[in-house]
């Protein structure tokens, strides 16, 4: 079988996004090239890899089968350059991190500093939600993530690197704002703007929710923290986001904060990669600065 390593990766860019147009996107290639690298290796394998239906592609059983060799190809390729750059030591080479959006909040500030202590490496940031983030993992696309609680039931290295209290806000016009120890119980009459199904803080609020036997009461769902933000400060609900995102309202005084029985929810932020990678020099000297440093540039920062 003479397969080149363009042509998987051009494979791998297919099967991902399901398109022949959005892979030769991603790729800064034609359509016509990406469909001819395509059948060329099909040529090479003898067998489709690929059906059409209608307006749609799917991937055939055999290239389900190549997905998962040409994965393990690109884990293996990936270590071999790792070694390589471990010779090198931390003078060059690439990292690319995966955030929860709810961490971009800080991520960037945590990346500029590392990357003033190592000029001349390339980093990449991938900003995304949970289902991404986890997906990323367990492809090999990252270096690393860093997320609120990572799943049980996948193999993974996790670190906890710094607190993430969860907290209940408002618009300062709100009448729950000048009173203190608001009772928990009090929250059931209260209409909360919440983030969508699947996410980080989503699942730990209504699973905080359900253990205290406390009726959740959801209106409008928001695909991000800053949508989330603007419903609240425009008066469709509370809201419940990491305190890390609340820096600028805070300080222009556009939401409140709620003395509530009971919160913070307090979380933890993680450094995430899979068990058994062989992180590069520059991912490795990435982990330890987030271990290290991170906790203090959050404070200084806020």
């Amino acid at each position: 079988m003479n397969v080149t390593f363009r042509q998987i990766k051009v494979f791998q860019a297919v099967a991902r996004s399901m398109s022949y147009t959005e892979a030769a996107k991603k790729l800064h290639l034609s359509q016509p090239a990406v469909s001819m690298q395509v059948k060329q290796l099909e040529e090479n394998i003898g067998l489709p890899l690929f059906e059409q239906m209608g307006k749609k592609i799917y991937m055939t059983d055999a290239g389900n089968e190549f997905y998962v060799y040409a994965q393990e190809i690109t884990r293996l390729l990936d270590e071999a350059d790792a070694v390589f750059e471990e010779m090198k030591g931390v003078h060059g080479g690439k990292l690319t991190v995966s955030v929860a959006t709810t961490a971009n909040y800080f991520a960037t500030r945590l990346l500029a500093n590392f990357a003033k202590q190592h000029e001349g490496i390339t980093i990449s940031l991938d900003v995304t939600n949970r289902e991404v983030l986890l997906k990323r993992i367990t492809q090999n696309e990252t270096d690393m993530v860093i997320m609120g609680r990572p799943p049980e039931d996948m193999e993974l290295e996790t670190e906890v690197f710094m607190d993430n209290p969860l907290v209940v806000i408002a618009p300062p016009d709100h009448p729950l704002v000048k009173e203190k120890e608001i009772p928990f119980k009090r929250m059931q009459q209260e209409t909360f703007v919440v983030r969508e199904q699947g996410s980080g803080t989503r699942i730990a609020m209504e699973r905080f929710f359900a253990e205290e036997g406390v009726r959740l009461t959801t209106g409008m769902e928001m695909t991000s923290n800053e949508a989330i933000k603007q419903a609240v400060e425009a008066g469709l609900g509370l809201g419940i986001v990491s305190i890390h995102t609340l820096e600028l309202e805070l300080e222009t005084n556009h939401i409140k904060v709620l003395d509530v029985e009971m919160f913070p929810i307090m979380r933890h932020w993680y450094v995430v990669y899979r068990k058994g990678k062989r992180l590069s020099p520059v991912a490795q000297a990435f982990r330890e600065f987030v271990l290290e440093e991170g906790p203090n540039l959050m404070i200084a920062g806020r």
